[in-house]
Order: C-alpha cells, then sequence, then structure tokens
C-alpha cells in the first residue's frame, strides 16, 4: 500500500488543505490544479511551470494514481463493467454505458451499501466504506482512458473525448451519505462535465438533498421511488422508515428543475408487488405539480435477489407506462444493459467481502390489480 496521498481527484480546497506546508503559495496551487484537470498531466515531473523543488517535494509526499482495473468485463451490447481495486484493496464497481455517440459513466460513491434495498445486489453485500472525492474521480478517469493491468497511468491515446460523456451517480453506494466527497467529486468533474451531464441518484435522504439546495450548482436529481406508497417502499427500502414520502415529496418541491432538467423518479417494476395501472394512477398522483418524468425500470434478476424477484411480463410494462402518459406524466423504459455481465441496475457487488445478507425477506403477497 502506497502511503502517499493521491492528489488526483481533488478540488482547490482539499489540495490545499493536504498540501499544506508544501504548497504555500495559492497561484501554485491553481497550477497545479491546472495541470491535472485542464492539461491532463499525470506526473509532477511534467509539470514545468512549478519549480524543481515543488516538484520533488511533491513526488516525495503524493502520488497521481487512478485505481488499478484487475477486471474489465465487455457485454454483447458495447457495456463495460470494471473492477476497481482502490490503494487499500477495497473494490468498487463501475460501468460505461453506450447509447449511439455517447457514453454514461455509471460511478460508485461508496464500497457498499447500508441502505440493503431489497432489489439491489449491492445491499447485499452490506455496508462499506465512503470513497473519497479522489476515488470517486478516478473511476471516470480510468473508464474514460481505458486502462487495462498493464496500463502504466498515462493518458491513453484513444481516451473518450470529456464532450461525449455523461456521468451518473447510480452505483454502488447512497451518495446523500457521502455528501462532502460526492459534492468535492462533482465539482472536480464539472471542470470537463457540464452540470446538466451529471446526475445524482438518491434512494431519498431528506438532509442530504436539503444540502444539495445551498449548493451553487447542482446536478440533475434521480429519486427512488419504487412504489407510491409507505407501506410498500417501507418493505423493499428500509430507508422509508426514516425518510417517509411525505417529508420526501416535501423537500422535492424545493429542488430548482427547468424544462431541460426535471426531476427524475426511478421506479423498478417488481412482478406482483409495484406493477399494475393502480399503481401507475397512484403513482401519477403522487407526484403531481412536480415538474418530473418517471424512468421504469424492470427489475433485473440476480441468484441473491431471489426467485420472487421477477420483472413483469412486457405488456406489464408497456401498461403501466400507458397509465402515467394517460395521467400526464413523461415516462420512459429503461432497457437492461450490461445484464449478460451482472451491469445493469441494482446488480453491482461488493465481492471483496463475505456478503451479509438482508435482513429479511419480502413478501410480495398477490398480484396486485389493475
Amino acid at each position: 500500500m502506497d502511503e502517499r496521498i493521491n492528489l488526483l481527484g481533488c478540488g482547490l480546497p482539499s489540495l490545499a488543505r493536504l498540501t499544506e506546508g508544501v504548497i504555500g503559495q495559492p497561484f501554485r496551487l491553481r497550477q497545479l490544479h491546472h495541470a491535472l484537470y485542464q492539461r491532463g498531466v499525470r506526473r509532477f515531473a511534467e509539470m514545468t511551470d512549478l519549480p524543481l523543488a515543488l516538484r520533488s517535494d511533491l513526488e516525495a509526499g503524493y502520488r497521481l494514481d487512478l485505481p488499478a482495473m484487475p477486471r474489465l468485463q465487455r457485454s454483447h451490447d458495447g457495456t463495460r463493467k470494471a473492477l476497481l481495486r482502490l490503494n487499500d484493496g477495497r473494490e468498487v464497481e463501475a460501468v460505461d454505458i453506450p447509447d449511439e455517440e455517447r457514453r454514461t459513466f455509471c460511478l460508485s460513491s461508496q464500497a457498499g451499501c447500508a441502505l440493503a434495498c431489497r432489489f439491489c445486489v449491492t445491499g447485499y453485500w452490506g455496508a462499506g466504506r465512503d470513497l473519497s472525492a479522489a476515488e470517486i474521480v478516478g473511476q471516470a478517469f480510468a473508464l474514460r482512458e481505458g486502462i487495462t493491468p498493464e496500463h502504466d497511468g498515462s493518458p491513453a491515446d484513444a481516451a473518450i473525448p470529456w464532450e461525449r460523456i455523461n456521468i451518473v451517480l447510480m452505483g454502488m453506494g447512497e451518495p446523500l451519505l457521502n455528501i462532502e466527497a460526492v459534492h468535492e467529486a462533482l465539482e472536480v468533474l464539472s471542470t470537463q462535465i457540464g452540470w446538466r451531464r451529471m446526475t445524482l441518484s438518491t434512494a431519498g435522504v431528506v438532509p442530504g438533498i436539503e444540502r444539495m439546495l445551498e449548493w451553487e450548482e447542482r446536478p440533475n436529481l434521480a429519486v427512488s421511488l419504487h412504489a407510491p406508497d409507505d407501506e410498500r417502499r417501507s418493505q423493499i427500502m428500509p430507508i422509508n422508515r426514516r425518510y417517509p414520502l411525505g417529508p420526501l415529496l416535501e423537500v422535492l418541491r424545493s429542488y430548482p428543475t427547468s424544462r431541460r432538467s426535471a426531476l427524475t423518479f426511478e421506479y423498478t417494476l417488481i412482478r406482483g408487488f409495484n406493477d399494475s395501472t393502480a399503481d401507475a394512477r397512484e403513482t401519477a398522483r403522487l407526484i403531481r405539480g412536480l415538474r418530473a418524468k418517471v424512468n421504469l425500470i424492470p427489475i433485473n434478476p440476480d441468484p441473491v435477489l431471489g426467485a420472487e424477484m421477477r420483472p413483469p411480463d412486457w405488456q406489464v410494462v408497456k401498461a403501466f407506462q400507458a397509465a402515467l402518459v394517460q395521467a400526464g406524466v413523461s415516462c420512459s423504459i429503461r432497457r437492461p444493459k450490461g445484464d449478460d455481465i451482472a451491469a445493469a441496475c441494482g446488480q453491482l457487488r461488493a465481492a471483496d467481502r463475505a456478503a451479509r445478507g438482508f435482513p429479511q425477506p419480502v413478501s410480495l403477497g398477490a398480484p396486485t390489480g389493475a
């Protein structure tokens, strides 16, 4: 384990804090920041606008490392899933999803997740530590530069242009439970990608959304809904017992939106549990008055989720969408990408340790009516 501090991925405030006593002049900090994120320099020795003595001091106490990538899997649909090993040996997964000329990088914010949402494989392994801003940003740089186990740390010749990349924090972990590092990571990434091309997905951590309202710039916000009532939402999302729908919707009414940046409600469809047209109509009633759209996600099965966690038949999914549209709600269906390599929504895992399992099974009961 390299004990030197990793600076790649740190914003100006962290650079100042971490290099205190080494870099004393603010303009030198700005030069370092510019070298990292505008010029793409990966070696202190190549920052020739810095004095030689300062470059030597930085080399001795700091590093500019991307996470190691011991495995990179490719799906038949072009999706790539990277297993990334951090400096302390913990592992996370990140995904590169192609969409015509654009790519969407799905990044993790924690090495695991404590929320135990019943439809999400990550929760089966349980909580992991928070990632630093450098570790979050490092995932995007690693996917962009196409690093491999043999990569030497230099930008690849065929790096994906930043203007073709969107960022979603929808990987492992709950971003708003690691809000300081996530905010810093987004600010660093905003030097390359506009805020409108970044999306943060939350299970509904109300205090975290309130903190986001204080930010000068904000990403798009996606909120995991998955049921139109507290009883069923609490069954599959234990966090709903702490932050139920009432307070969650109240704070969302304060979140700034526009025609180009509406709220997104993510709704995982589970056969016989939350997939009826009556559920669709109740969902429309619940979010009425919000500038919002709904993204339907037929659950992606996985052995750890259990046999009862199955997607509805396609005609049921389409009927749910039609009921929402009829109620005046914009609605899309997320087609699974990368499910053959367990890279689709809800399938990322923290397999570097023993699994915790889910606290209790979900009782689906009889199928919901239409």
